[in-house]
């Protein structure tokens, strides 16, 4: 093999970890694992700083979160054992805080709810998740983990 090959299969690996690195998040998580402490913990520094204050640092969201608004906009719901979010998979949380709930909803649906795309990586939306779904209690965790395909 040629010299000239090996530095372009050395190149093209750099290449290749460095875009997996940057675009891939190597050490993203695949979903929000509740049972790991340092995922937890480092949920909990994203929510404090990029969630709760819509949706409330003990996660009860805005007060009449299920009453429209004036301007035709729902108030932040919880993220607790009373709200909706545990009636979702973990793919479809991961999807609606990356994307925002515009991307889901139908034509003309207004939310406060953005997608956190470019603001956080993937990494933290699972751990932000995975914070939220620690502060769960057991019976409805286990319930998710069924719905979301994974046994607690």
């Amino acid at each position: 093999m040629s010299l000239r090959y090996i530095l372009f299969a050395v190149l093209l690996t750099a290449v290749t970890a460095i875009i997996l690195w940057k675009f891939g998040e190597i050490d993203a998580p695949s979903f929000a694992d509740a049972d790991d402490p340092g995922l937890v913990e480092r949920g909990g520094q994203v929510y404090a700083e990029h969630c709760a204050s819509c949706h409330g640092a003990d996660l009860k969201g805005q007060p009449d979160w299920e009453k429209r608004r004036p301007d035709g906009r729902l108030p932040a719901p919880p993220h607790d054992e009373s709200g909706h979010t545990w009636h979702h998979p973990d793919e479809q949380n991961f999807k609606v805080t990356k994307l925002g709930v515009a991307a889901f909803a139908p034509a003309g649906y207004q939310s406060d709810m953005m997608g956190f795309k470019d603001i956080l990586t993937d990494a933290e939306i699972w751990a932000s998740l995975a914070y939220i779904k620690s502060r769960w209690p057991e019976a409805i965790r286990r319930r998710h983990a069924a719905m979301s395909g994974r046994s607690q």
